[in-house]
């Protein structure tokens, strides 16, 4: 897929990040603690202005900017992955869960009366007790997002449409 994005967006130095365009960035998040959560080194792909996959302060600091450049973006809770619900999160008894769930990072989709499912991990097994959270990981947590752009190309009718480029493969950047 990167070769394909790549090949979409030829002599892209001179475009700016404005609305209407297809921009393909990499990405790092670190967590609070300073440590890497997550890196994207392939190139994704959003319409930018289509009210699409990324935070809206990370889309408003990409805003004017033009391939190779880099962006930092610290995000709130608020502004990312939201507040901590102690709510999303349950503890029983590791002799109440199925085997192939009694390890840490193992992930089940639970659901409720109304039909609504949920995705739950598994994040603390201690003095026979197994703790399931569906809140995201970085909930709660003030982020730094290190965004570099690769390269900008204007979208097609069809892309400012349906508000993703046709070579995005479904990706979400949170």
């Amino acid at each position: 897929m990167a070769a394909a994005c790549m090949r979409a967006a030829p002599d892209t130095m001179e475009e700016t990040v404005t609305r209407n365009k297809v921009v393909y960035l990499t990405y790092t998040i670190w967590d609070e603690s300073g440590r890497l959560f997550e890196q994207y080194d392939l190139p994704v792909s959003y319409v930018h202005g289509a009210n699409g996959p990324l935070f809206e302060k990370i889309e408003s600091a990409l805003e004017g900017r033009k391939a190779g450049e880099q962006v930092e973006v610290t995000l709130s809770p608020r502004d990312g992955f939201g507040a901590h619900q102690p709510e999303l999160t349950y503890t029983d008894d590791i002799d109440n869960v199925p085997p192939e769930h009694r390890r840490l990072g193992s992930e089940v989709m639970f659901e409720n009366e109304s039909g609504a499912q949920m995705l739950f991990r598994v994040t603390r097994i201690e003095n026979g007790k197994l703790t399931v959270d569906a809140n995201h990981p970085l909930a709660g947590q003030t982020v730094k997002f290190v965004v570099s752009i690769v390269a900008i190309r204007p979208a097609t009718l069809d892309e400012i449409a349906n508000g993703m480029p046709a070579d995005a493969g479904g990706t979400r950047l949170h």
